[in-house]
C-alpha cells in the first residue's frame, strides 16, 4: 500500500512541559508507523507567535490544526490513524 506522507508539524516553545509530552508521543507514533514530523518554535516567527501563543502545543496535519492545548496520546493517535499503515 503506497500512502502519501502527511505533513505533520508540532508548533511548540522552549520550557513547555505540554509541548515536551506531545513531542514524546509524536516520536513514539512516528517511529512506530514510519511517519515524520517537524517541530517549529513559535518564537522563531512573529506571525506564528501571534497565531499560536495561547494554543501551544499545536499539532497541524497538512496545514490544518488537528489538536491543540492539552492533547492526549489518544487524540494524536486518532489524528494520525488515516496515515498509519495497517
Amino acid at each position: 500500500m503506497n500512502m502519501i506522507q502527511p505533513k505533520i508539524i508540532l508548533y511548540s516553545k522552549e520550557r513547555c512541559p505540554l509541548c515536551d509530552e506531545v513531542k514524546a508521543w509524536l516520536d513514539l507514533l512516528c517511529e512506530a508507523h514510519d511517519l515524520s514530523y517537524k517541530e517549529i518554535d513559535i518564537y522563531s516567527d512573529d506571525a506564528l507567535l501571534e497565531q499560536y501563543q495561547l494554543m501551544i502545543p499545536v499539532v497541524a496535519v497538512d496545514g490544518e490544526v488537528a489538536a491543540a492545548g492539552r492533547i492526549s496520546y489518544q487524540e494524536i493517535e486518532k489524528t494520525l490513524m488515516p496515515y498509519i499503515k495497517k
